[in-house]
């Protein structure tokens, strides 16, 4: 220990180096992508977004595949149609296909909303989680975004076994 500080005495970057790297605490790393993609809530809000949201999806389909129908028929009985009946169907194409995509910004917004909504309850579940893991296992810094994290400080597969037994 005194040749320690005898050396960092003479050499004060390196002594630096040294204390900060005694004082180093523990660090974790969450992959929060693969939390969003792999933990058991994350997959239940997939769901029942999807549950949610599926009449209103098969609405749009339908609604698109009448509005390609109009569009067709509206070019195959361009010739053979009068001015103002090709007019009329024209003026209906237009209108079906304004309201389909109301209807469809209309479903992307709540969409939207809903997957945010359910994405931050999952967010909260993960964030107790890793803080329980933090307490118990003494962790002094936990990160949830890096451009780096080596596997070793990796504890993203503890947070999704928690998450998937209920801990949270």
């Amino acid at each position: 220990m005194k040749l320690v500080r005898t050396f960092a005495a003479c050499c004060p970057a390196t002594g630096c180096a040294l204390a900060s790297a005694q004082e180093a605490g523990k660090i974790g790393f969450v992959n929060t992508e693969r939390i969003l993609r792999d933990a058991g809530p994350a997959k239940a809000a997939q769901q029942k977004l999807e549950q949610e949201f599926s009449r209103r999806d098969k609405e749009l389909q339908d609604m698109a595949a009448r509005l390609k129908s109009l569009g067709e028929r509206v070019d195959r009985d361009a010739a053979v149609t009068s001015e103002s009946e090709r007019q009329k169907r024209q003026r209906e194409l237009a209108e079906v296909e304004k309201e389909y995509q109301r209807k469809q910004r209309e479903f992307r917004e709540d969409l939207n909303q809903r997957r945010n909504e359910e994405l931050s309850q999952v967010i909260d579940k993960a964030n107790r989680v890793i803080k329980q893991i933090a307490e118990q296992e003494k962790y002094d810094l936990i990160l949830q975004e890096a451009v780096f994290a080596s596997p070793r400080i990796d504890i993203t597969d503890k947070v999704l076994r928690a998450l998937g037994n209920g801990k949270q």
